[in-house]
């Protein structure tokens, strides 16, 4: 071993090290807020279905980090209306910051696709609902799926600001040793109450932001594609999506698009002080677009 080899196999030991105890620790300590199920899924992050008859039905995806914990009012509210209600669990998501550090775009994708596949078994009509990066992966398959009737983008991570990207083509670099970064998601909910039942992570891998991003441009470019009449809500408040970048971030959309925007809230719109006004636009757009 040449002189310089051996510093050099030192410092890649204590980063492995340190980047394995960091691991060790986020993840017992969002075990130690969250009991897990058999399946290792966290208890109330779980994907769920809400069967209705009539053969109306709605894949509902939830953001990055996040869970379908984020969609349960909204689901409720739909699902009350007569419409079946599937909410898959992304993959790496509900379970452990571990499993977060080994998702990829392409997963999201496949994911969302088999949600799809589940409501075909057995309806006649399907839209598609996506909060957050669950916009983005919705626009995806409204986009390539003829069967997909309609679209609704809540707070849809279309165009991640620059610090956002800055971070993830840097995250080879700093991954090797910083095995996560914060989420900085404080204020993406304002009611405390609500809060405090989330299931997010709090935090974000290198992977996990390659794939944020990587699913946020692919989204955005699959907009012009989507035909189907289309909704966009955001909050004005949105602290991970500015005014100025959500007003932007969609505006390839050439299909039947309605817009609107709440305020009083942060960004994640189904859980928060507006979330009943958020599903009350959902409602009424559905009403206009989905069979009675």
């Amino acid at each position: 071993m040449g002189p310089w080899l051996f510093p050099a196999f030192v410092l890649a030991a204590l980063a492995r090290a340190y980047h394995g105890g960091v691991t060790r620790r986020t993840d017992s300590r969002y075990a130690a807020r969250f009991p897990t199920a058999p399946d290792g899924v966290v208890v109330g992050a779980e994907s769920f279905t809400l069967q209705a008859p009539g053969g109306r039905a709605l894949l509902l995806l939830h953001g990055s980090g996040d869970t379908p914990q984020t969609l349960r009012y909204l689901a409720g509210e739909l699902h009350a209306a007569g419409y079946t209600v599937h909410a898959p669990l992304l993959p790496g998501h509900g379970r452990s910051p571990a499993a977060f550090a080994r998702v990829r775009a392409s997963d999201y994708l496949d994911a969302s696709r088999e949600g799809l596949d589940v409501l075909r078994r057995s309806s006649s009509w399907i839209g598609v609902v996506g909060l957050s990066m669950g916009g983005a992966l919705a626009a995806q398959v409204a986009a390539e799926a003829s069967d997909v009737r309609a679209l609704v983008l809540l707070a849809p991570y279309m165009e991640p600001p620059g610090q956002v990207r800055w971070v993830a083509r840097t995250s080879w670099l700093w991954g090797a040793v910083v095995p996560f970064v914060p989420g900085r998601g404080a204020r993406s909910v304002h009611d405390a109450a609500a809060g405090a039942e989330s299931r997010a992570y709090g935090v974000f891998s290198p992977r996990a932001m390659r794939a944020l991003v990587a699913t946020a441009r692919a989204g955005q470019r699959a907009l012009a594609a989507v035909t189907v009449p289309t909704l966009v809500v955001h909050s004005r408040e949105d602290i991970r999506i500015p005014t100025a970048i959500a007003e932007r971030a969609t505006a390839a959309l050439r299909a039947p698009t309605e817009r609107r925007w709440v305020t009083g809230c942060g960004h994640v719109i189904t859980v928060d002080y507006c979330k009943r006004e958020v599903a009350a636009m959902v409602l009424s757009f559905l009403s206009r677009v989905a069979p009675a």
